[in-house]
């Protein structure tokens, strides 16, 4: 089932279950207890927002082999997890913006794991109770700004760096699915899934023993290789099979 925010012409905010090309109101907490309403609504008369609004956004790096060697990196031992700003959260159809302090501002496809349950120390073998879904995104990074700092909240952390959305998919096998990433139609990377070097119940379990995952955080869950430059005007789009597409322009700070 398909979960997102939105916003109707009335400017007021609602919680929705997609169905085709239409969504329905959704009364309660998705990560309690809810009920869905008739899907009365079409998708074409709303504006979608972030599907959630998460207390930590935390990301692996160097998950597939491929894009470790095209940034010539060894891969992590163990997951390399680092944070974005939750003020850097995007919705599907907005602008990433070109910071003025950064010359080399890339994409990064990445598939998200949205936790439903609040959990510490996860068993590997459990940590698939603790997921309420996934959705898409794109870890937005000012390359130069990575290299220079040597630290990466900078260049990971400015507004329009997290774009995601638009939906949250719950009925998805994340161990075997396709990821690609076009920009202005030109594929950029695709790669499935089953290439990562930790597995999402892995990363989940894992994430855990440092920090205490609650509902509605968000993991991505790093990103192939054929990481490109994005400049004005270009128009990105990450697709998620089995999830939808997730769209976003690129416009000049």
């Amino acid at each position: 089932m398909k979960f997102a925010r939105f916003m109707t012409k009335e400017k007021t905010t609602h919680l929705g279950w997609v169905n085709d090309d239409r969504i329905g109101l959704v009364e309660g907490d998705i990560f309690g207890e809810y009920r869905r309403l008739e899907s009365s609504l079409l998708i074409t008369g709303i504006t979608v927002l972030p599907p959630v609004e998460p207390g930590k956004i935390i990301c692996l790096g160097r998950n597939y082999v491929e894009h470790a060697r095209e940034q010539g990196a060894e891969v992590p031992e163990s997951p390399l997890i680092f944070l974005k700003a939750q003020s850097a959260i995007l919705a599907d159809r907005g602008q990433i913006q070109l910071p003025v302090q950064s010359e080399q501002v890339e994409h990064e496809a990445e598939l998200v794991v949205v936790i439903g349950k609040k959990g510490r120390w996860i068993p590997v073998e459990d940590a698939f109770d603790y997921i309420f879904g996934y959705t898409i995104g794109n870890d937005v990074t000012a390359r130069d700004l990575q290299q220079k700092d040597g630290q990466w909240t900078r260049a990971k952390g400015f507004d329009t760096f997290c774009p995601i959305g638009p939906w949250i998919e719950t009925e998805l096998d994340p161990s075997d699915t396709l990821i690609t990433c076009r920009v202005n139609s030109e594929l950029r990377q695709m790669a499935s899934t089953r290439e990562m070097v930790f597995t999402v119940p892995q990363i989940v379990a894992y994430i855990s023993t440092v920090m205490t995952l609650m509902p509605g955080d968000l993991i991505f869950t790093g990103t192939p290789a054929g990481i490109g430059p994005l400049t004005n005007g270009d128009e990105v789009e990450i697709e998620i099979e089995g999830i939808g597409l997730l769209r976003n322009s690129v416009i000049s700070s």
